[in-house]
């Protein structure tokens, strides 16, 4: 057993990384949604793009067009391969909008939800394919039972047929934690303020609520409906910093309007 640079070096292999899904596309009749399919497999990390009998993808056509950065590696190194090789090579993922109602309709029942097959895919590590048909008839009946699964994205029950190229972008997102390993969204959305910095708040909206004269009952309300919002909205510190200095300066011309008043014998605020 010779000695190179597998495994961790306590005798154990290294895992190996998943293999990402291959895209096909049967058929395509127009240039642009093969190109808008490359722009989003790029989007969520794919590169592996094979087309069954395509047009023409003329370099300053359509499909480049549409296929923003995609055109420098996914669309010019996809390859044209026939059915038979995808259904010999791939565990197979016909797309679909038309379902069967039961499992009377073997072709397309059943079947999975993009989310639904993103979990299954996620149990197994088998080289893929995503099948898309053509823009105006789809995958016919033959070529879905010649594949191992069949996948559907909910739409609205009178029109669920969405284009080809949308349907491949929708798909391939609910697929992007299985193909994507760093996006350019932060690991942290919020970082919550200190502590100490939202009880202030909390007392500065006290003393506010206070000058407003309600009755002490609607004020303690008031206050925990306030505490329930922030706890619930997770403020940043420059949010309730923002906070802080509006109600400070709210509570300081009450003040002083209830000192003018008082001066001049003039009613204070209306009060409840």
């Amino acid at each position: 057993m010779s000695g190179g640079d597998e495994g961790d070096g306590d005798g154990h292999e290294s895992p190996q990384p998943r293999r990402k899904p291959v895209v096909v596309v049967v058929e395509p009749e127009t240039p642009g949604n093969v190109g808008t399919i490359a722009r989003a497999m790029k989007n969520f990390g794919l590169t592996d793009l094979k087309l069954v009998d395509p047009p023409e993808l003329k370099e300053d056509g359509e499909a480049y067009g549409f296929a923003g950065h995609a055109r420098e590696d996914v669309l010019p190194n996809a390859d044209e391969v026939t059915f038979d090789e995808v259904v010999a090579n791939y565990h197979t993922v016909g797309t679909t909008a038309i379902t069967g109602e039961d499992d009377q309709s073997h072709e397309r029942f059943p079947f999975k939800t993009p989310v639904e097959l993103r979990e299954s895919l996620e149990t197994v590590d088998a080289p893929t394919a995503i099948v898309f048909g053509r823009e105006g008839r789809g995958l016919n009946n033959e070529e879905l039972s010649r594949l191992d699964e069949v996948c559907s994205i909910p739409a609205a029950d009178d029109y669920p047929v969405l284009n080809l190229g949308q349907a491949a972008t929708v798909l391939l997102y609910e697929l992007r934690d299985l193909t994507v390993d760093e996006t350019q969204l932060p690991d942290t959305a919020v970082t919550r303020a200190p502590e100490g910095d939202v009880e202030r708040f909390h007392e500065f909206f006290g003393e506010f609520l206070e000058s407003t004269g309600q009755r002490e009952h609607v004020r303690e309300k008031n206050a925990l409906l306030m505490r329930r919002l922030l706890g619930r909205a997770h403020p940043t510190e420059r949010e309730i910093h923002s906070l802080l200095g509006t109600f400070r300066k709210a509570n300081t011309k009450l003040e002083h309007a209830d000192h003018l008043a008082a001066k001049h014998d003039e009613p204070v605020y209306p009060r409840e």
